[in-house]
C-alpha cells in the first residue's frame, strides 16, 4: 500500500498503508471528531473502515485517499471520491468528502484537497459533476464546499436512508458543481 495518486502544492493524496491506521483511529475513535456522525467508531471498527478505503481504491482506482504532508510525510487525514453505498434520494452519484485530524484544522489543508479531488475528478476520470453532503449542522464542511464551488442544491436537502429519521443527524444538506 501507498501508491500515490495526486498531489497538491503542499499533499499527497496516496493510498493507505498499516501505519495509518492508529491516526485514524484517533479520529473515528474521539467524539468531538465525530460530533457530526451518529455514531463513534472502535479501534476495530475503524481498522475496517481503512481496509476498505483501500480496497476500493484498489478497486475503482478512486476514493477516500489518505492526506500526506509533502514536507514531513505526516498523515493528516483524508479526502477524495466515492459512490455511496445507500440508495440516494437524488439518484447515484460520486461524492467527494473529507476529514482531518485536529492538529491540523484551520490550516486550508482539506480545502486545497478538495480542490485537487475535483481536478482529479474532471481531468483523470471524466466526471461531469460531483456531490458532496453533510448534516445541518457540519459548519466547517459546508464551509469548504462553498470554498472550492459547490453550491447548494435548491430543495436537495434529504434524510439519510441509513439514518433512523428521528435522529438529529438525519437531515442532510446536498451540494453540488458541474466540472
Amino acid at each position: 500500500m501507498g501508491k500515490m495518486f495526486l498531489e497538491t502544492g503542499r499533499l499527497k493524496l496516496r493510498q493507505w498503508r498499516q501505519a495509518d491506521k492508529p491516526l485514524m483511529q484517533e479520529m473515528q475513535t474521539d467524539p468531538g471528531w465525530m460530533e457530526n456522525f451518529p455514531f463513534v467508531r472502535t479501534p476495530e471498527e475503524s481498522d475496517a473502515q481503512v481496509e476498505k478505503l483501500a480496497r476500493e481504491i484498489d478497486q475503482k482506482g478512486f476514493g477516500f485517499f489518505a492526506l500526506e504532508l509533502k514536507e514531513s510525510g505526516e498523515f493528516v487525514g483524508f479526502a477524495g471520491l466515492h459512490i455511496p453505498d445507500w440508495e440516494a434520494p437524488f439518484g447515484p452519484c460520486i461524492e467527494i468528502g473529507w476529514g482531518l485530524r485536529k492538529a491540523w484544522w484551520g490550516r486550508g489543508l482539506v480545502t486545497e484537497a478538495g480542490r485537487g479531488c475535483l481536478d482529479f475528478a474532471r481531468d483523470r476520470l471524466g466526471l461531469k459533476e460531483i456531490f458532496s453532503f453533510t448534516t445541518t449542522n457540519n459548519i466547517k464542511s459546508i464551509a469548504v464546499m462553498e470554498r472550492i464551488g459547490m453550491k447548494r442544491v435548491q430543495g436537495g436537502d434529504f434524510m439519510h436512508p441509513d439514518i433512523d429519521p428521528d435522529s438529529p443527524f438525519a437531515l442532510h444538506v446536498l451540494y453540488r458543481i458541474r466540472l
